[in-house]
């Protein structure tokens, strides 16, 4: 008889998303003339820039031509784009080569595939309140998670201490949902720790275009001894507004290493087994992100979201309400107010002002009583919506 994998059962609903779209579905049937305003969203609403879709015409165009026609592509990545990423790597003073950079479909593939690579006996270290899709993949694969709580008072940043028993571990910075970032000192403590225990970070860096502090990190790589400790993965969803185009990378440094398997090794091995590679025409779109004009471009898209970004942090202060993220990251994490839980917050904001966020809970139990506003939705819907959140709070 065949048996499935049980670990499925053990998974939670994934009640978050649903229930959010059920009860603006709800308010919007009983109010059909009502517009809503969405600071939930994760998603982009900039199109791709000129530099990317000009490459995706030419990519096609390409395609057309047998002197040029593209069949199969390399599993690990075309060398042109290999090359840029790692080109982009090097411009920052992280010194990376060619064949450390692997193109992969997105983040979040690569995020669940690359577990691939370590025994299911390893425990898995996950930072809460967390994106949903860390805690679920090591459910899938049968892993024992252990949570490590974040609040307030270490500003969603925690550190490493003896009490941590993992063997891998998840960092995301900037965070999702908390929009938190990491210090180089404080990566430096988890590096410090992985390298002592032999554990293997998970570096997720999807939102690193979004930092505009320069003594902030983008990479892993930027600290002292992540080379032999840390995976990163990275993704131009966010970067380039790729959500529905799909493409990312991940680097696994050439020296990474345990009981005496090369892991950039094992993950070119994965990845011709289970990859036919991304399609050329993505790809080489994707090279045009690493241009200077594309670069020019996607930074004055990422510079709308930041301006929506002060827009709600403004609507904050002026309330005097405490909030993180914003300024390093596109999501702005805020403490309920009035001491509402997360749920009576969202509650309150569709049926008072129209305003659809997400619920701290919905990220986990250190989320309940905070709140998360996403930056990525339109100039004019932003504004009005902190408007109308900045009046009505006022009066309560």
């Amino acid at each position: 008889m065949l048996i499935p994998n049980m670990n499925y059962s053990h998974m939670k609903d994934s009640y978050l998303f649903y229930n959010i779209a059920q009860k603006v579905k709800a308010y919007s049937a009983a109010h059909p003339d009502e517009h809503i305003y969405r600071l939930g969203i994760g998603d982009v609403s900039l199109p791709l820039c000129d530099a990317v879709i000009n490459g995706l015409h030419k990519a096609a165009d390409d395609q057309a031509d047998p002197a040029t026609f593209n069949g199969y592509m390399p599993e690990c990545g075309a060398p042109f784009l290999r090359k840029a990423v790692a080109d982009h790597y090097r411009s920052r003073g992280v010194q990376l080569t060619d064949e450390e950079v692997f193109i992969s479909s997105g983040a979040s593939d690569e995020l669940g595939d690359v577990l691939d690579l370590f025994d299911r006996v390893n425990r898995s270290l996950i930072i809460e309140p967390a994106y949903p899709a860390y805690v679920d993949a090591n459910v899938m694969g049968g892993r024992e998670i252990v949570h490590l709580p974040s609040s307030k008072e270490n500003g969603f940043l925690p550190l490493p201490d003896d009490s941590i028993s993992a063997e891998l571990i998840y960092l995301c910075s900037p965070n999702n949902p908390t929009g938190a970032v990491f210090s180089k000192e404080q990566l430096k403590k988890w590096v410090d720790f992985a390298n002592a225990r032999g554990s293997v970070i998970l570096f997720d860096a999807a939102y690193e275009a979004f930092i505009e502090d320069d003594t902030l990190p983008r990479s892993i790589f930027e600290i002292e001894g992540a080379r032999t400790c840390a995976i990163e993965i990275c993704s131009l969803s966010k970067t380039a507004g790729f959500t529905g185009t799909r493409l990312g990378y991940t680097v696994i440094p050439a020296e990474l290493e345990r009981c005496g398997m090369n892991l950039n090794a094992m993950w070119v091995r994965n990845r011709t087994t289970k990859t036919n590679g991304v399609s050329y025409i993505i790809q080489r779109a994707a090279c045009e992100v690493f241009t200077s004009e594309g670069q020019a471009q996607i930074h004055a898209n990422i510079e709308i979201y930041k301006n929506n970004a002060r827009t709600i942090m403004q609507a904050l202060d002026k309330l005097g309400i405490w909030y993180t993220g914003g300024k390093n990251a596109p999501y702005i994490w805020l403490k309920c107010p009035n001491g509402m839980g997360s749920w009576e917050f969202f509650d309150f904001l569709l049926n008072e002002v129209q305003v659809v966020g997400t619920p701290g809970e919905g990220f986990g139990k250190c989320g309940e009583g905070y709140f998360r506003f996403s930056t990525f939705g339109s100039p004019e819907d932003t504004r009005i919506a902190a408007e109308m959140i900045a009046k009505r709070l006022a009066e309560i």
